[in-house]
């Protein structure tokens, strides 16, 4: 996988990255193959000058000009170390966003290993070490960085414009042939932001959370049926220099913090994980359910506290070595159906509808609406051997984005028909015409009862009402309705001890998720006074967004 192109969706992650003796043996077909025609050295320069060095730099040509604003033929021993260094893991030993000391930890490694090869004399490898990471940061024009200050929040859209771009086999072989055919191509590219929406989105984050926080709110908004990205906002500056950054929330952390300043991909899109998303996960266990012929009035008894069938590990949510979690309120507990499990985000009911269809189907069905999995944990435990296993999967243990999120919502109000994440709505090239990579990539992924069957419960959510079942009483999401103003369905969504709190909302004509976590400190909580933000930023934005737009209602199931 590291020698190829980033995955493109959860599908390529898995048969990429799953342990089998078919994707063992396919690896080395390749590797046998590939040493026939090229030598090893040739192998590594085609990698490196594909590689990601972090900062959105593919390639070491682009990380010498960024980290040092020079050609790799002018970079000094210490300066290769450093770049070398980066590839294992570019987030973590990024020079540009903390006061450097891993980066000199990992490229003083570097260096040491090079004198143990004999790549270098060990005087010449100590006289490197003993020097200081001094970069010399140099912002790309024409980039996504050189964004006008007055749209400066419309940078985190080119930045998800890029990452696309540098995917798409027509217009290169690797990413870096295609960035430069982006700069040399003369291509007219109407894009798919909205700058009106845009404005709006950036307005609402803004009001709720400003860039001084080291809190990250932000939003994602989707167009149904198209996959079209029609705004993206957070509360943040995207600029590389951190110099004047606060400091990170984390007390163990020499770093600065991401704010206000970051090129981070805090919205989706790019190389960062993202963050827990809660309840909203319980989405992809209705869906599951819904797919393999389950009824909407599929009934449990939700206790306050359910003892499951899943192994876990000795913890505070463990009762005899098994998983053992509780609702967030004694007055959940009842029977329950799809439409009330949902609408008041019953945990206990949500794990036993979870067991009934199995923990492998609810994690396929989140990697057939478009999910990926980015950590170590993750991927472990949605591995095909041991997803059937993966209990909490559905109460959001799995880290995403708002940008994953929004789309996957999407599908239930398309009834049914996913699209991938799209940042253009035409390219045309002076000498080939209108580009076929522009088009929406859409196909039916779940048949249209279970998309309408699923909105009807997410409906619930929202305070609109349901047209097949009754909702019951109250639900998480009741403010909802009263702010958009017309038919609207969603998921609220909230981690243990509120470290990130989400809502996901749509209508037939977008889905928008908004979120507020601590990018730097993932396990930092936000508080429940802050929980209403994504939930009241997703309903004005819905109301605002369409406000000159025709009432559009969803279609019974």
């Amino acid at each position: 996988m590291a020698l190829r192109d980033s995955a493109a969706n959860a599908e390529e992650v898995i048969d990429a990255t799953e342990q089998t003796n078919t994707r063992k043996l396919r690896e080395v077909r390749i590797a046998i193959a590939l040493e026939k025609r090229l030598s090893k050295e040739a192998i590594l320069e085609r990698y490196l000058n594909a590689a990601y060095f972090g900062h959105r730099a593919y390639g070491a040509f682009a990380a010498s000009q960024i980290y040092f604003s020079k050609e790799p033929k002018d970079l000094t021993l210490a300066e290769a170390a450093t770049l070398a260094g980066l590839v294992k893991a570019p987030s973590d030993y990024d020079p540009a966003s903390n006061d450097g000391t891993d980066a000199k930890i990992r490229r003083d490694y570097v260096l040491g290993e090079m004198a143990n090869l004999d790549l270098i004399t060990p005087e010449e490898s100590v006289a490197a070490q003993a020097e200081p990471v001094q970069l010399n940061v140099y912002e790309p024009p024409n980039d996504c960085i050189s964004v006008a200050p007055e749209i400066n929040n419309w940078a985190y859209f080119c930045d998800f414009f890029k990452g696309w771009w540098i995917k798409q086999e027509a217009f290169g072989a690797n990413p870096q042939e295609r960035m430069d055919d982006l700069r040399r191509g003369g291509y007219q590219i109407t894009t798919s932001l909205d700058p009106n929406l845009q404005t709006m989105a950036i307005d609402r984050v803004m009001e709720k959370e400003k860039v001084s926080s080291h809190f990250a709110h932000g939003v994602v908004v989707v167009q149904p049926g198209t996959g079209l990205v029609k705004a993206m906002a957070v509360n943040r500056v995207y600029s590389v220099d951190q110099s004047a950054n606060g400091k990170s929330s984390d007390p163990s952390s020499t770093r600065p913090g991401s704010y206000p300043n970051t090129v981070a991909p805090l919205l989706g899109g790019g190389d960062l994980p993202g963050y827990q998303a809660g309840s909203t996960f319980k989405y992809f266990t209705l869906m599951a359910a819904l797919d393999a012929g389950m009824p909407m009035t599929t009934s449990f008894h939700a206790p306050q506290q359910y003892t499951s069938i899943y192994v876990a590990e000795p913890g505070p949510a463990v009762c005899g070595g098994r998983w053992c979690p509780v609702n967030a309120s004694a007055g959940m507990t009842g029977t329950h159906n799809m439409w009330t499990g949902f609408g008041k985000s019953v945990n206990t009911y949500f794990v036993q509808l979870e067991q009934a269809v199995g923990a492998d189907k609810a994690v396929k069905m989140a990697e057939r609406l478009g999910l990926q999995w980015r950590t170590d944990v993750d991927k472990y435990h949605a591995d095909p051997v041991r997803s059937a296993g993966w209990g909490p999967f559905t109460l959001g243990v799995a880290d995403t984005s708002p940008l994953e999120m929004a789309n996957a919502y999407a599908v239930a109000a398309a009834d049914g028909i996913y699209c991938e994440p799209l940042p253009v709505v035409s390219i045309r090239s002076p000498d080939r015409g209108e580009i076929p990579a522009a088009n929406p990539r859409c196909h039916r992924e779940v048949s249209q009862d279970v998309a309408r069957n699923a909105t009807d419960a997410a409906r619930c959510v929202t305070g609109y009402g349901a047209a097949g079942g009754d909702c019951g009483d109250w639900s998480t999401g009741s403010r909802v309705l009263p702010i958009v103003g017309r038919p609207v369905a969603g998921k609220t969504g909230t981690t243990d001890d509120t470290r990130a709190a989400w809502f996901i909302g749509f209508t037939p004509q977008l889905a928008a998720a908004s979120f507020i976590a601590d990018p730097d400190t993932p396990f930092n909580p936000t508080g429940d006074g802050n929980a209403w933000k994504p939930i009241t930023t997703v309903s004005e934005l819905l109301r605002d967004g369409l406000a000159n737009e025709p009432v559009a209602y969803f279609a019974y199931p």
